[in-house]
């Protein structure tokens, strides 16, 4: 049962789901701040800030990057909308969730959508992208997800940006999951359109989806013999709002903004590789006490952000994560589509990614399972995480 007050006044948890991630107090302290207009000079410096960080952050020139008002989701809405005019062709990659949904999205937007599909938890390989590209040389733009929420899955990119644009198609790529907690050099690789979210590894609240876009796309979006359908989402007007005309579009979440700019100045206050580095580190740590405890991770290759794991045999699923929930005040996610019931996603991101969240979900988690009857041997998850922790360490100084 939820008590009355913790409605009126929600109780504070520790974010290790799929996302949202902890959000740091002065993040939580900018977006108090006194809100301005959309249009005040004031608040179209700290645009423009915000800008300039999230070129920093997706490591890009790219003059058309910004925060697209809405989640991630309508961040890759926006990037397939403005690419996408009806009968274009286009290759989606499917390996959980968020492949669909790019692929549903196209489809709506009228492309003729070729799609590879790979088993849920496995990446997939350049070799099919490059097979699909020689099949259907028309096709303009190529989509896959760099972070798999849905599975845990990181997707390699190096090889794949390559046999996309030796081709001539738009690469584009979701990095919800990835964005300041991966390696994502949009311009060494050479992606044309990459979206994210702010709620990840960036610990913003939800309610921004940064976007950037390269010249080819924008070339791309010039070009067009169509309007966008979208009007929203159009970005040959919301680029003359965020740009120097500032022309009216639409009312911006001011306070977003705020704690947006918060956020991504912590992000650069930390160094990017320095956070790189620390998300690997915490993702070992954890790895390591979850295979103490005999439990296996799920995709080929893991992201280090979202850890997705198999339910041990025998483990009520939906148990553990509330009894978590309601003894610990820890959230972790649930499995989806064929995972449903049968995995958990822990989310090291941002904020969550730390020694503190490490241990205290690994205790909490050992200490659920030996009163559900799961065979294990005390201690052993918090000694290997130890032990990951200090290779870890020792590495950093070697």
């Amino acid at each position: 049962m939820i008590a009355e007050q913790d409605i009126q006044f929600p109780p504070q948890r520790v974010l290790m789901g799929p996302g949202p991630s902890d959000v740091a107090p002065r993040v939580l302290r900018a977006l108090a701040a006194p809100t301005l207009g959309h249009l005040d000079p004031c608040y179209l410096r700290i645009m423009d800030q915000t800008r300039d960080l999230l070129r920093k952050v997706f490591q890009t020139n790219n003059e058309m990057t910004l925060a697209i008002s809405g989640t991630g989701s309508a961040g890759m809405e926006a990037c397939v909308c403005n690419l996408i005019e009806p009968g274009d062709e286009m290759i989606v990659c499917v390996a959980g969730v968020f492949g669909g949904r790019m692929k549903d999205v196209a489809q709506r937007y009228g492309a003729t959508v070729h799609t590879i599909e790979v088993p849920w938890g496995t990446h997939v390989e350049p070799e099919k992208i490059a097979d699909m590209l020689k099949a259907h040389p028309k096709t303009k733009v190529v989509g896959l997800v760099h972070a798999e929420t849905s599975t845990g899955m990181h997707q390699p990119m190096e090889e794949v940006s390559q046999i996309v644009q030796a081709h001539g198609a738009l690469l584009l790529v979701d990095a919800v999951t990835s964005l300041g907690g991966v390696p994502l050099p949009v311009d060494q690789w050479k992606i044309d359109a990459c979206y994210s979210g702010t709620q990840k590894c960036l610990s913003c609240p939800p309610g921004l989806a940064p976007v950037t876009f390269s010249s080819r796309a924008l070339e791309a979006m010039d070009k067009r013999k169509t309007k966008v359908t979208s009007w929203y989402l159009d970005m040959s007007m919301l680029r003359n709002y965020w740009g120097s005309d500032r022309a009216y579009h639409h009312t911006a979440p001011i306070n977003m903004t705020y704690a947006l700019r918060e956020a991504l100045q912590i992000v650069m206050e930390e160094g990017l590789a320095k956070r790189i580095v620390r998300h690997t580190k915490h993702h070992r740590m954890l790895r390591a006490g979850l295979e103490a405890m005999g439990i296996r991770y799920i995709p080929s290759h893991s992201l280090t952000t979202l850890n997705a794991i198999h339910v041990p045999e025998g483990v009520d699923d939906a148990k553990v994560r509330r009894r978590l929930l309601e003894e610990y005040g820890i959230e972790i996610g649930a499995g989806l589509g064929p995972f449903k019931g049968k995995a958990w996603r822990i989310g090291l991101m941002g904020e969550s990614s730390s020694r503190r969240h490490v241990t205290l979900v690994l205790a909490a988690l050992e200490s659920i399972l030996q009163t559900e009857g799961y065979s294990l041997e005390p201690g052993a998850a918090l000694s290997a995480a130890a032990a990951a922790e200090k290779e870890a360490d020792l590495a950093a100084v070697g």
